[in-house]
């Protein structure tokens, strides 16, 4: 079933890298420290999932902070700290850059044999996610030659492009591919990924479930959820 399609697109945390960890462990330092400065209950983990994940960065912060009922200006983009929704983001991109830095990451086993099963049969494949930092995560992982394309944060920023959950993003990789979306296949671990590629009108919709839940990846409009990437490399 996966060898049909002419292109595929992956999303990078979650799906190719377990950055999520990287990621989970930066926002979770970062909000507990705002959390605490403003008396508020501590970060919850399941907020991840609910308002940061898949989500752009200032996004995520500006989501999560609604939620809890937080009101901060934008501010400006050389802020860091927690007086601003930019300052807080900017504050957790700093850690999540020192740990990539000191420990590196290394690719999901199972995903790197699904990218050494589509490279056999010589289909282009291009990263698409909402992470500012996914040029480097490749190059930590030894993995950005494998991809013609990555449209990122900072590609989607500099094009003018709406982040996850609308579909600009994988519509604009497919593009790049010289691919049709509904000759494509989309792999995504967000339920705001996953939404993405549906209203993209994507050929298949693959959620990876590193801890979202098959019903919310399947809500979203997943077409088949798998836990790891090995179920389809075989």
């Amino acid at each position: 079933m996966i060898d049909r399609y002419d292109a595929y697109l992956f999303d990078l945390d979650g799906v190719i890298t377990p950055t999520v960890d990287l990621h989970m462990r930066a926002w979770a330092e970062t909000f507990d420290r705002l959390f605490a400065a403003l008396g508020q209950a501590p970060y919850r983990e399941s907020e991840y999932y609910e308002s940061l994940d898949g989500r752009p960065r200032f996004e995520g912060v500006a989501t999560l902070l609604r939620a809890r009922g937080i009101v901060l200006p934008e501010g400006e983009p050389g802020d860091d700290g927690f007086e601003s929704v930019i300052g807080v983001g900017n504050r957790k991109n700093r850690v999540f850059t020192e740990v990539l830095q000191r420990d590196g990451i290394d690719p999901y086993p199972g995903s790197l044999r699904l990218l050494d099963r589509l490279a056999a049969l010589g289909r282009p494949l291009a990263v698409v996610s909402s992470s500012r930092n996914a040029e480097a995560v490749l190059r930590a992982a030894g993995l950005r030659d494998r991809f013609e394309a990555v449209v990122d944060g900072v590609v989607a920023k500099r094009e003018g492009l709406p982040g996850k959950p609308a579909p600009d993003t994988f519509l604009r990789g497919a593009e790049l591919l010289g691919a049709e979306p509904e000759r494509t296949a989309v792999f995504e671990d967000a339920a705001s990924g996953v939404a993405a590629a549906h209203a993209g009108r994507f050929g298949l919709v693959v959620g990876v479930d590193r801890g979202a839940g098959a019903a919310m990846l399947t809500d979203a409009g997943a077409d088949l959820v798998v836990a790891d990437l090995e179920e389809l490399a075989r």
